[in-house]
């Protein structure tokens, strides 16, 4: 058998047995071994794809000659083992950037992440925890909201693999045009679930977007049991690890489910050190299962770092909370905590204040957390509206939490309009006029600067010599700039935030002690102040 495909597009095809399987998900396991044709060998999973019939999907990294063959646990069945074949992959010829520069990885110095040729690449995220169920109709809904965020400049969606949050074991709110994930006994998984899911999957990536695929909510490792969770993340990596993307072990680590009674001094205590224990097994097995080694972390209830062992992670992801400014504090002191910890690993705020969440946490506060943390070391940030998180429906509210609150009834429809969402891509755009990803965080260039006792002073950060970028909050400013180079020219501008305008200063003169006094900024608000080339 001879297949075609171009570099990192996905070719895929089927096994069918002859012979029958009373529970083909859990009686067969079935591999195929790629060989590159620079003699590399990729032990690719395959996946039930229902009834006695199962799939293998594959992307290579170089053009030319690809052989494969099939190993099955079943060595005596002839439909799954030993089979063989070419694959043939041209190189690719368009313009997508996950398959024109390959998908991501985390750069040597472990400051940010690349594509596989070495080009940069920013992320910028998105929340949609429930974006696979059928609330966010496909295609026509799910399409627009793409449509809207690759418009807007966002590069990654973060996504549940089906086994959501703020819900118990199957309620019918997850599911999607074919029921749920996994049947409720959780003898097996639903693969018409997935076939579902491969639709959104396929279209983000043919859209540019990056889907962080998150495996499920902590608390569910104690429901399928740690080998039943592994299984579910060898599904997920042979449905979608030929797709450029990046893995998420789970969400919340170490929240147990809402309703969990933690009684007794050390409840909790044993609670925690149990989930460790298993998260860290599932995700050393996910990193030992995935043949094309994409980037995993998980989201925590503060840092990854502190949730699993560095082993098991390539990137530090964050979550730090839904105070709006009270929130500031725990962003910024687990962000740069995460970037001075020894080895370096980027380091992703993954979810803060959520635009609208408690009739709060507004564009202002959006703009406020997307600058403190990238001027404060972060190599990315994810935004989040209160309404697409939980697909909210005009129609049909999400309705209440375990708990018996809901987070609001803003419908997706009004909160992906949320100016916020705006505002962060315009941010990206001001910081890829400059090498962004060599940028440092540097609090000393500027007077007044945060602090431990004042957050909501200015923060400054960029390269040394070539440009600083400095973030005014309101109702501060800048009465100096510090350590400017001797010999740098440097010329000014303030930057509008909301809107993208700037407004030019010209060349500063720096005085006798390497400072400069900027204007005031034109109008009361927010501001960047920016020093780079004329």
């Amino acid at each position: 058998m001879q297949y075609f495909s171009t570099v990192g597009n996905v070719a895929e095809w089927s096994f069918t047995s002859g012979k029958s399987y009373a529970d083909p998900f859990n009686e067969v396991v079935l591999n195929v071994v790629f060989a590159a044709p620079d003699g590399r060998e990729m032990v690719v999973p395959a996946f039930w794809g229902g009834g006695q019939t199962w799939r293998v999907r594959f992307s290579g990294d170089m053009p030319g000659v690809y052989k494969w063959r099939s190993v099955c646990s079943d060595v005596f069945n002839p439909d799954l083992h030993g089979v063989g074949g070419r694959l043939e992959i041209a190189p690719y010829e368009g313009n997508n950037p996950l398959l024109k520069h390959g998908a991501i990885r985390v750069s040597e110095n472990g400051r940010h992440f690349e594509h596989r040729d070495g080009t940069p690449f920013f992320w910028l995220g998105d929340t949609w925890w429930m974006g696979f169920c059928k609330r966010l109709r496909w295609p026509d809904e799910f399409q627009l909201l793409a449509a809207d965020r690759v418009k807007k400049g966002f590069t990654v969606v973060q996504i549940v693999a089906g086994l959501y949050p703020d819900m118990g074991a199957f309620d019918d709110r997850g599911v999607n045009e074919a029921g749920h994930a996994w049947e409720r006994d959780w003898a097996r998984i639903n693969p018409a679930y997935y076939d579902m899911a491969d639709l959104r999957i396929a279209w983000l990536v043919r859209s540019g977007i990056v889907p962080c695929i998150v495996g499920c909510w902590g608390y569910y490792v104690h429901w399928l049991g740690v080998e039943k969770m592994k299984k579910h993340w060898r599904y997920l990596i042979a449905r979608y690890g030929a797709y450029p993307v990046v893995w998420c072990a789970c969400g919340e680590v170490l929240m147990p489910y809402y309703l969990e009674p933690m009684t007794g001094p050390d409840a909790r205590k044993k609670y925690d050190a149990k989930t460790r224990e298993a998260w860290n097994e599932v995700t050393a097995y996910l990193r030992q299962v995935d043949p094309y080694k994409h980037p995993v972390t998980a989201h925590p209830c503060r840092s990854a770092r502190e949730s699993l062992d560095d082993k098991v992670l390539d990137f530090d992801m964050l979550q730090t909370g839904h105070g709006d400014r009270t929130s500031l504090r725990s962003t910024v002191d687990a962000v740069t905590k995460s970037y001075a910890t020894e080895p370096p690993m980027p380091v992703v705020e993954g979810e803060v204040c959520y635009e609208g969440i408690g009739e709060a946490c507004r564009q202002e506060v959006q703009r406020m957390m997307f600058w403190t943390c990238m001027l404060s070391g972060a190599a990315g940030f994810t935004y989040g509206a209160n309404g697409i998180w939980q697909v909210n429906g005009a129609e049909l509210p999400y309705g209440p939490s375990p708990h018996g609150m809901s987070w609001g009834d803003t419908p997706w429809e009004d909160a992906y309009k949320l100016p916020g969402s705006r505002n962060l891509g315009l941010a990206r755009s001001l910081l890829e006029r400059y090498e962004w990803h060599r940028f440092e965080p540097h609090p000393e260039w500027v007077e007044p600067r945060w602090n431990s006792e004042n957050y909501t002073l200015p923060y400054a950060g960029g390269i040394p010599g070539v440009a600083r970028v400095i973030f005014i909050p309101a109702f501060t400013g800048v009465s100096k700039v510090l350590n400017l180079e001797r010999g740098v020219e440097y010329h000014a501008f303030y930057w509008n935030p909301r809107n993208g305008e700037a407004h030019g200063i010209g060349r500063i003169e720096v005085d006798a002690d390497g400072s400069w006094k900027p204007p005031r900024p034109p109008i009361f608000q927010d501001w960047l102040l920016v020093l780079g080339p004329a």
